[in-house]
């Protein structure tokens, strides 16, 4: 690679052939629009200024965007989770898989994993968990920031799985859990796809059910051809 440096205001194309350009051209589409959206007259006998409105109209459709403040609130915090440093069992393994190089669970702005439950929104609560644990979980759950969301990660936390034993409680039982993530373990692909899953439910865009989709109506089988 070869960096040379060029007096400003010339461009050479050709070895002996510098064309002159003038350094206040390359503003003057900023300045046209800011202008415009200024209140400058835009249709009228002005020479130009049908042009002019045309301008203003394509910059307008190019970079304004229109919305209402629910949607935007609601989209920064979809964007912006601040995931508990929590981790019960060997879930969690599969939880930091989830924020490694692999799966870079960054690339949707949910890395910033907090110390503190003061400083965090969503938990997930990945493992088992024993009726000693729960009120611990709820306490950490109660001190959480305001809006905040709970996912259950694993068979043991939602159904308690394999432990099914009079040791162990399901995550719905003492707190509200918003989105839960199946499998024994799940891998950090299913876990993200719970986090996603989450990030339409906040911006209130939540997918219809397997239900809605194909059309069912209870557990029951029904009969072919119904």
């Amino acid at each position: 690679m070869e960096v040379r440096r060029e007096r400003l205001g010339y461009v050479p194309v050709g070895p002996r052939e510098p064309v002159h350009i003038d350094p206040q051209s390359l503003a003057v589409r900023e300045r046209n629009a800011s202008q415009m959206l200024r209140g400058r007259e835009l249709e009228g006998p002005v020479p130009g200024a049908r042009r002019q409105g045309s301008e203003l109209q394509r910059h307008v459709e190019e970079r304004v965007l229109t919305t209402t403040l629910e949607k935007a609130v609601a989209w920064a915090r979809s964007n912006s989770f601040f995931p508990l440093a929590f981790g019960l069992a060997c879930c969690a393994m599969e939880q930091f898989h989830a924020a490694a190089a692999r799966m870079d669970i960054a690339r949707f702005g949910y890395e910033a994993f907090r110390a503190s439950p003061r400083q965090a929104d969503l938990m997930i609560l990945s493992g088992r968990v024993s009726i000693k644990m729960a009120p611990i979980i709820r306490r950490l759950y109660d001190q959480m920031l305001e809006p905040k969301w709970a996912i259950s990660m694993g068979a043991c936390c939602s159904s308690m799985g394999v432990f099914n034993n009079y040791a162990l409680v399901p995550a719905d039982k003492f707190i509200p859990i918003d989105v839960h993530v199946p499998g024994c373990p799940p891998r950090p692909e299913a876990l993200m796809h719970g986090v996603l899953k989450l990030r339409k439910l906040v911006q209130e865009d939540p997918e219809r059910g397997w239900r809605d989709r194909y059309g069912a109506r209870g557990t029951e089988e029904l009969p072919y051809g119904a």
